[in-house]
């Protein structure tokens, strides 16, 4: 079965429905690339999956090892190159403060946002920039 359909609506815009569920998303080029900004760009849906997939897979790692998970926010920052164009850099601050966890789980975490799947597919072709905040 199919993952995903992407629908072109016009005006450089997308709608994108997960079939599974029927969620959609909207997408829109970004400003400095002929569209008017309104929605993700396909490049900030790269950029925020990485965040996502930090966040989801620490929780997985969590439930899997009975580790108290409570918070965890990434804030997503996606640097742009040209020539050709493309996502040069994904700077993730992620805050996993008020968790409690001790200096071994924190290591353990970092090893897991930084090995998740977005990661390993991206592998060397963006670079991605980690901060923590414990």
């Amino acid at each position: 079965m199919s993952t995903s359909k992407v629908t072109y609506t016009g005006n450089l815009r997308t709608t994108c429905e997960h079939l599974a569920s029927g969620t959609k998303i909207i997408t829109d080029a970004p400003t400095d690339n002929h569209g008017k900004g309104e929605a993700f760009s396909p490049t900030d849906l790269v950029a925020t999956a990485y965040g996502a997939c930090v966040i989801t897979t620490i929780g997985i790692f969590s439930d899997l090892h009975n580790i108290h998970f409570e918070h965890g926010t990434c804030e997503v920052t996606k640097v742009m190159a040209s020539d050709p164009r493309r996502i040069s850099r994904i700077i993730l601050n992620i805050d996993l403060s008020g968790n409690g966890w001790d200096e071994k789980t924190q290591k353990e975490m970092m090893n897991v946002a930084k090995t998740c799947p977005v990661a390993r597919t991206l592998g060397g072709n963006v670079e991605a920039e980690f901060t923590f905040s414990f």
